[in-house]
């Protein structure tokens, strides 16, 4: 029988403002949709905490026992640099200043975000589709929403009718925000805009001539508006009605509000049963900003260069870090939470290294299966990691205990801890067994002092200790290669 099953897990709803039992639509799959990157520039560590939330959400959902179609797009056109429709595409714009077309840009840093979200442990997406990879399929919608009398053509772009649409629907319901309040909030339009109303958004804009990435549809060249992709995407690939929508705070308005308002007026149903919203993430408690430099990049953490961090830390220890904070909470980065963090993670992973230690007895003094409940209460608890965590530092003070012969355990009760224990620790949490960047320069360092042994034997024509060098380093899964460079080493 799968985990699912036996579990009862809830997920704070930002549509209801309430955690609420998860009833998949179509039991044991679940399909779930979150919003990605605009590849513009180097992901940012916020976006790496954002998608790190929804790869436990992933992890654990997967866990459970559930199918889980996991879909997250990739944003690489119709992203205006203001976010209101007017502007400058932010790919075209960063093409431009760099003289390069916009598919390097897009190519450039979809690479950077896939290698950084490897080093941090993630698992891949089932799906990641493209923005201008479904050009035909927006143009679909935009049809669609013109024909139930929701979307208007104005001078060849076209615009979502926010007000007709109130007037049969709650715009505004995601955000908590009052159609009335934003009219009064809004000033009036200059002449010079093509909407009839402030709060209309864009479907479809047309393309200035300077302007590259442009496609042809019914009513001008030009390219879609930046919310519609992910009501194409995600009913395309999830169906018009799924599971679970996920995305930052920062999205939840207008995007998200716009998303649900697009697909109410294409399908008539709303989309989503349950909106998930990640936190902020914040440095030396300020906003990250490259404009006033209050920034680090992810990279920056475990190769160094960065003058907010005293050391490098590895990826491990940072996403050990920003799952000690629930994923609906700010989180604030500094050099002393990190620290405090590597120390944590470091207690943690050399307890679990020495679990082969503890010797089985007849009887389990442990309550190991109300420990186990606690982990999955935790987890059912909104994916409360920190939560979960304190429960595994718990498991910590059990090793403790066990090895001190202060509590007993049996063998059975001993495999169970220990497989509960990976299972949250590296399957769920995603985290791996690597405790400090440090040690690997150390080991870097020593092979390197060995090989330099080994060069000077072989200069004094001394090959039986040039060869003795190599061949133990080989049995220790360290092979060296010599070129015309010098000698280089790898580890298996």
């Amino acid at each position: 029988m799968p985990l699912y099953k036996t579990q009862n897990l809830k997920i704070y709803n930002s549509l209801s403002g309430e955690k609420e039992v998860f009833v998949p639509l179509h039991e044991g799959n679940v399909g779930m949709y979150v919003c990605g990157p605009t590849v513009y520039s180097n992901v940012h560590l916020g976006n790496v905490r954002t998608f790190m939330s929804f790869d436990v959400v992933f992890r654990y959902l997967l866990h459970l026992g559930y199918k889980v179609r996991y879909v997250r797009n990739i944003t690489d056109v119709g992203h205006v640099v203001d976010d209101e429709d007017e502007g400058e595409d932010k790919i075209a714009k960063k093409a431009r200043v760099e003289k390069l077309e916009p598919m390097e840009i897009v190519q450039r840093y979809t690479v950077d975000f896939h290698e950084i979200l490897k080093e941090f442990n993630f698992l891949p997406p089932s799906i990641e589709p493209t923005a201008t990879g479904h050009i035909i399929e927006q143009i679909e919608i935009i049809k669609k929403i013109i024909e139930n009398g929701i979307g208007y053509v104005s001078n060849g772009s076209v615009y979502f009718d926010v007000q007709k649409f109130n007037k049969t629907h709650n715009y505004g319901k995601l955000s908590g925000r009052n159609i009335e309040d934003m009219i009064a909030n809004t000033r009036e339009l200059d002449g010079q805009s093509d909407k009839r109303n402030p709060q209309d958004f864009a479907l479809w804009k047309r393309a200035e001539p300077e302007h590259i990435m442009r496609w042809p549809s019914p009513w001008s060249d030009g390219f879609p508006g930046w919310h519609l992709e992910c009501t194409a995407m995600s009913t395309k690939y999830l169906g018009n009605h799924f599971d679970i929508h996920g995305g930052g705070m920062d999205l939840k308005f207008p995007h998200h509000e716009c998303e649900i308002a697009q697909n109410e007026a294409c399908t008539g149903e709303a989309p989503v049963n349950y909106w998930m919203h990640a936190n902020m993430l914040t440095l030396n408690g300020k906003k990250m900003a490259k404009s006033t430099g209050n920034n680090i990049l992810p990279r920056e953490i475990y190769s160094g260069g960065s003058p907010f961090l005293s050391k490098k830390y590895a990826p491990a220890v940072a996403r050990f870090f920003m799952l000690q904070a629930h994923y609906r909470s700010n989180l604030d980065f500094t050099d002393d939470a990190i620290a405090a963090s590597e120390k944590g993670f470091v207690r943690l992973m050399d307890a679990y290294d020495t679990i082969n230690e503890i010797i089985p007895s007849e009887k389990s003094s442990l309550d190991i299966q109300t420990w186990i409940a606690a982990c999955y209460d935790a987890m059912n608890d909104d994916f409360n990691t920190p939560i979960l965590i304190a429960q595994l530092f718990e498991a910590v003070r059990y090793i403790n205990l066990l090895k001190e012969n202060k509590e007993t355990i049996t063998s059975e009760d001993l495999n169970l801890f220990t497989k509960t224990i990976e299972n949250f620790l590296f399957d769920v949490l995603g985290l791996t067994n690597e405790k400090s960047l440090e040690n690997n320069d150390k080991l870097d360092n020593v092979i390197n002092m060995l090989i330099g042994m080994r060069n000077e034997a072989r200069a004094n024509k001394d090959f039986a200790l040039s060869d003795k060098i190599r061949d133990q380093l080989t049995d220790l899964g360290i092979n060296l290669k010599d070129g015309k460079e010098g000698t280089t080493f790898s580890i298996n």
